[in-house]
């Protein structure tokens, strides 16, 4: 039976993260002009545990002093723990040891939540090269050092590896049971590099290779 004019053919359907714009359905996709690649970073990470302890404590700390103000209104004396710190403040001298450790405390918090603020976290994952940049690949740290911990372990000679890989460096130490060291550490190199490769990471870390002679 032939196949009816009247229809177009069937176009393959494509599964994407956004909504298909409606003027572009039934046209070919464009290609990604050539260029350089976008520069892929970590996600940032949501904080939740110090946002919902931040925001546990002021809210604790105003609700207490809201209470003791409202029960001044309504006429009743001040709380004891209000007066008493109110006393404090006004009579102790900047240079008392007790208002130097609280001033330190409150800096730290203070320095902590800045640094979660401006910092993306995550560190155990590790951003992949993407074709579509509105995609975004990682790859688990303890992912990573497990794939190049068996390609050192594939190395002729190679019968101990542990590696460790972090956001700018990968460091490998091997043990030699036989070859020469020296041999050993050219091929590990090689192996390490096209695992590297072969993970597409966005950002490829420096490769420090280390090998010593099994102790007998």
């Amino acid at each position: 039976m032939e196949r009816d004019q009247d229809h177009p053919a069937e176009t393959e359907r494509v599964t994407t993260t956004d909504k298909a714009d409606p003027r572009t359905v039934g046209q070919p996709a464009r290609q990604a002009p050539a260029g350089p690649r976008p520069r892929v970073g970590r996600p940032w990470s949501a904080r939740r545990i110090p946002a919902a302890l931040t925001a546990l404590l002021i809210g604790a700390a105003a609700g207490i002093l809201l209470f003791d103000l409202v029960r001044v209104r309504t006429g009743r004396p001040a709380a004891a723990w209000r007066t008493d710190l109110a006393d404090e403040l006004a009579t102790r001298p900047l240079d008392d040891l007790w208002i130097r450790i609280g001033a330190a405390v409150i800096g730290l918090l203070g320095l902590w939540l800045l640094v979660l603020a401006l910092t993306p976290g995550l560190r155990h994952r590790m951003p992949l090269r993407s074709p579509d940049p509105r995609m975004r690949c990682l790859l688990d740290r303890d992912a990573a050092e497990l794939r190049l911990r068996d390609a050192a372990m594939r190395v002729p000679g190679v019968s101990a590896a542990r590696v460790h890989v972090s956001q700018r460096r990968v460091g490998a130490r091997a043990d030699v049971r036989f070859r020469s060291p020296a041999d050993v550490k050219a091929d590990l190199q090689v192996a390490l590099r096209e695992e590297l490769d072969r993970l597409a990471l966005a950002r490829r870390p420096g490769l420090a290779v280390r090998v010593r002679p099994r102790e007998k």
